[in-house]
């Protein structure tokens, strides 16, 4: 699969502070990728490095085949790293006529652009009038002038009420579908699991994980149970290999599988071993869990 974006090793120090220390990763065409951390954890600083708004101290990043250089390869890039901002007595088709000057774009993009965001019935209404959801709305839509081959978002829903986020959400999954690779930085764990294939998993600048986001969560989960003789469960459970961290909770009993299990067995499997379950939830790891896991093995 062709290479959007390669990073190797790419560090940046503001002063003693190290914010991105040794990041590599790849980023390849028609894949959804989000940079996950929580605030300070390097994604903006890495964002603003590939987009040469920030000098990096080490390392390199090269775009496409890489013998395209950073201002050519901008051109089929499409970018919204801070709060939009467009001039507030215009309306939204003459901001975007605007950029499509800057940009050297036909004015043919803006109806087709407004659509996909839509914001198309409210092209004549002044930016001032528009909610922070139309207002990012209009931004995607502009950052989506040129056609980029990648689109690059820093925290597309920040601010957003539920409904803003819905819409910021399925407008990425749209462009996504038609072929655009996006890149989208998020300190939100539900964001990543909703909108993203793949995850690139930041703390204090050092990457945890990066990799396709169902196989961070295709754990083979756990049980949680309860038994009247709780001693004589957790014994058995830690002396079978099928069972990897057993965690106990008050009367609660969390059981972390090593490998796939279906819960009548695993019923029979203790029944014949003399425990009568009287609580049996089977669940799977969710990408909050794995982030936690991650980032609970870390020291601070």
């Amino acid at each position: 699969m062709e290479s959007i974006l390669t990073i190797n090793n790419l560090t940046k120090k503001f002063g003693s502070l190290i914010a991105v220390n040794n990041l590599s990763f790849t980023i390849k065409k028609g894949n959804v990728y989000g940079i996950l951390g929580p605030n300070g954890s390097g994604k903006s600083t890495t964002l603003g490095i590939v987009l040469n708004v920030v000098n990096k101290t080490e390392g390199n990043f090269s775009w496409f085949d890489g013998n395209t250089s950073t201002h050519d390869a901008l051109k089929k890039v499409g970018a919204i790293i801070e709060r939009p901002n467009f001039y507030p007595y215009m309306t939204a088709e003459q901001n975007l006529k605007l950029v499509c000057k800057i940009k050297g774009v036909d004015y043919g993009k803006i109806t087709e652009k407004l659509e996909i965001v839509g914001l198309l019935e409210r092209k004549d209404s002044k930016f001032k009038t528009y909610s922070l959801g139309m207002k990012q709305r209009l931004a995607i839509a502009s950052a989506l002038l040129n056609d980029p081959e990648i689109l690059i978002l820093d925290e597309p829903t920040n601010g957003l009420d539920p409904q803003g986020i819905h819409q910021i959400r399925e407008i990425i999954k749209q462009i996504a579908a038609q072929g655009t690779t996006i890149l989208l930085a998020s300190h939100l764990l539900d964001e990543v699991e909703k909108v993203c294939s793949h995850v690139v998993v930041l703390r204090k600048g050092v990457k945890l994980y990066s990799g396709r986001v169902d196989e961070m969560i295709s754990s083979h989960g756990f049980f949680e149970l309860k038994c009247n003789n709780q001693e004589a469960l957790v014994e058995v459970l830690e002396s079978s290999n099928m069972f990897g961290n057993i965690k106990v909770t008050g009367d609660l009993v969390t059981a972390f599988l090593n490998e796939p299990m279906k819960s009548d067995d695993f019923n029979k499997f203790l029944f014949d071993k003399g425990i009568v379950l009287t609580h049996l939830v089977q669940r799977k790891e969710s990408l909050e869990e794995q982030f936690l896991k991650l980032t609970d093995n870390q020291k601070n």
